[in-house]
């Protein structure tokens, strides 16, 4: 799914393990409850999305845009942000 295009997507309970979500656009979507582990969201765009209670565990976040985002109760246990 690298580069997709997921702006106000409802992904409620989505189980995306090990996606590899690169430079997708999922602004203003709704995540909640997502499992993220080990998903690639490098560069992606996560503005106003909805990521409560969302597992992202060993997630890799290097450079995506968090602006906004709900990340209330969100598992960030080992995430990897990587450098600027």
């Amino acid at each position: 799914m690298f580069g997709a295009d997921l702006f106000g997507a409802d992904l409620t309970d989505a189980d995306l393990t090990d996606a590899d979500l690169t430079e997708a656009n999922l602004t203003d979507a709704t995540l909640t409850r997502a499992e993220l582990t080990d998903a690639n969201l490098t560069e992606a765009n996560l503005t106003d999305a909805n990521l409560a209670n969302a597992d992202l565990t060993d997630a890799t976040l290097t450079r995506a845009d968090l602006t906004d985002a709900d990340l209330t109760d969100a598992n960030l246990t080992i995430f990897n942000c990587g450098s600027y």
